[in-house]
């Protein structure tokens, strides 16, 4: 039983570890954007939503990167551990996506005047968020059996490369968003600051949601196990 329980303690100490540095990693965000980071001249105030803009919007394109690639594993080998990654991927780039979709209004109203603003990089921004929306549908919704996977697989390996279109958006079509803003040395520790720490909850809930589905699986298959046995 002692030797059972040492086996298992290390294990289920390491998700702790990641939620305290998590929290406490996100009280440090809050301090540094509104009492360490300098006021912005221009923009005032409405400039802090920078810090968590930015680095929501890399980690987002990083989830669905990372979507892509695990999908386009899963179709050259069919393993659910793959699919589950791909899947936890997404959600987690939506989740950040939501808080690209969500600040981006917030500085457009201050520095635009109007709430959205049909300019390139929102607009490849959005289509980019509804691609995987779809994806995300289609697995929660689908039913889980191989054509679903495979088809959400396809649609997420062809749906990541309109990252590269939102990249070029502002200089390609000559957008109003701004691009490489110059920033202030105590501006950029805090900008990189946010996005250590939100690597590290991105890290955190990707961990989590590809436990959850794996766990998902294991019961499933176990239910209908126990289901061929009982019948």
């Amino acid at each position: 039983m002692n030797n059972r329980a040492s086996e298992v303690t290390p294990s289920s100490k390491t998700p702790l570890l990641w939620i305290i540095l998590g929290a406490a990693g996100m009280f440090l965000a809050h301090y540094l954007v509104f009492i360490y980071a300098p006021m912005e001249s221009t923009m005032r105030a409405a400039q802090r939503i920078f810090y968590f803009h930015l680095p929501s919007a890399w980690l987002c394109y990083i989830g669905f990167i990372m979507c892509a690639g695990w999908s386009l594993r899963y179709l050259m080998t069919q393993k659910s551990e793959h699919d589950a990654l791909a899947l936890a991927s997404a959600e987690v780039g939506l989740t950040f996506g939501v808080i690209v979709l969500t600040t981006g209004p917030l500085w457009a109203r201050a520095a635009w005047g109007v709430w959205w603003k049909w300019e390139p990089r929102l607009t490849t921004m959005a289509i980019l968020f509804l691609i995987f929306t779809c994806y995300w549908v289609i697995r929660s919704f689908g039913g889980d059996n191989s054509g679903t996977r495979r088809f959400g697989a396809v649609l997420a390996v062809l749906g990541a490369p309109n990252i590269f279109f939102v990249h070029i958006a502002v200089t390609r079509w000559r957008g109003d968003h701004p691009n490489n803003v110059g920033l202030e040395p105590e501006m950029r520790v805090v900008l990189y600051s946010c996005l250590l720490i939100f690597i590290i909850i991105f890290s955190l809930l990707v961990r989590l949601r590809y436990r959850v589905h794996m766990d998902e699986r294991t019961a499933i298959a176990l239910s209908r196990r126990l289901s061929r046995i009982g019948g």
